[in-house]
C-alpha cells in the first residue's frame, strides 16, 4: 500500500473584506467567526491538517495573533494573488490533497467536506467541489463551499494562470476551461443553492447570529440543522435575501493598482 496522501485544509482569511471589514474576527455566539470555521473544518475526518492562509497586510496581524493564541498554523502571503498564497501554503504544509474553505463560512459542515473529498477520490478527479460560482449552478447553500484539488493541479494552475480573477479566486483555472482538468461537482436534492449562509455583509452577519440563537447545539450541528432553523423561522431568510453573490470573475478593484 502506498503512503496515505496528506490532506491539508487551508482556511482563506483576511481582515480587509470590501463589504464587511474585520469580518473574520466578528463574534458569533461567543467565538470569532474564524474560530468556528477552523474548529468545524478540523472535525472533518478526511482532513489531516488545518491551517489558515492570510496575508502580509498589517491588518492581518490580528489574524496571525488569533492563530498563535489558538495554536493554529498560519501562513501569510500575497493579499491579491491568492493562488500564490494558497500554493505556497500547500507546499509549506506538504499537501498532496488541498481542501479550500473560506473564513466567512461559520456553518461549514465537516460532513459535507468529507463527502466532497470522498467524491474527489471516487471520481479520480483533479478538482472537486460542492459548488461552482455563477454562471455555473449550485445546489448546496452558499456558505458550505468546499473545493478539493490535487496539489499537482494547484501547482499547474499556479504556474499557468494569468487572468486576474484566476489569481484572486484560486481555483477558477481548474474549472473555467472544459477539458483542462478532470472536475466533478457534488450536488444535493432538492436544490438549496439560493440560500445564503455566508458572511460578507452586515446583513449576513445578523442572519448567522440569529440562526445560532436558534440552534439547539451551537458546536455540533450539521447543515440540515441550519436548514431546519431557517424553515422553522422563514423570516430569517429575508434578512440577507437581497445580497448579490459575487461571480467567479469578479476582481477586487484594489488588485489592479
Amino acid at each position: 500500500m502506498p503512503n496515505k496522501q496528506h490532506t491539508v485544509a487551508l482556511v482563506q482569511a483576511r481582515m480587509s473584506s470590501s463589504r464587511l471589514p474585520g469580518k473574520v474576527l466578528k463574534e458569533i455566539n461567543g467565538k470569532p467567526m474564524i474560530a468556528r470555521v477552523v474548529e468545524r473544518t478540523r472535525l472533518a475526518k478526511s482532513v489531516d491538517y488545518v491551517a489558515v492562509a492570510t496575508t502580509t497586510d498589517a491588518a492581518d496581524d490580528a489574524v496571525e495573533a488569533w492563530c498563535r493564541e489558538s495554536q493554529t498554523a498560519c501562513y501569510r502571503g500575497s493579499m491579491f494573488d491568492v493562488l500564490d498564497r494558497f500554493y505556497q501554503a500547500a507546499r509549506l504544509y506538504a499537501a498532496d490533497i488541498v481542501v479550500r474553505v473560506t473564513a466567512d463560512c461559520p456553518v461549514i459542515d465537516p460532513g459535507v467536506i468529507d463527502e466532497t473529498v470522498a467524491a474527489f477520490h471516487a471520481q479520480g478527479a483533479d478538482f472537486a467541489a460542492n459548488r461552482l460560482p455563477p454562471p455555473w449552478g449550485r445546489t448546496y447553500p452558499i456558505g458550505l463551499d468546499t473545493e478539493v484539488c490535487l496539489f499537482s493541479a494547484l501547482e499547474r494552475a499556479w504556474k499557468e494562470a494569468r487572468e486576474a480573477h484566476e489569481r484572486e479566486h484560486v481555483m477558477p483555472y481548474l474549472y473555467d476551461t472544459p477539458g483542462r482538468f478532470k472536475i466533478y461537482q457534488l450536488n444535493t436534492t432538492p436544490d438549496y443553492g439560493s440560500l445564503r449562509w455566508t458572511v460578507d455583509t452586515p446583513e449576513d452577519l445578523d442572519f448567522i447570529r440569529r440562526v445560532f440563537e436558534y440552534l439547539p447545539d451551537k458546536e455540533n450541528f450539521s447543515w440540515l440543522d441550519v436548514l431546519a432553523v431557517t424553515q422553522a423561522h422563514p423570516e430569517l431568510n429575508a434578512i440577507n435575501a437581497e445580497i448579490k453573490h459575487k461571480v467567479f470573475n469578479d476582481v477586487d478593484a484594489r488588485m489592479t493598482h
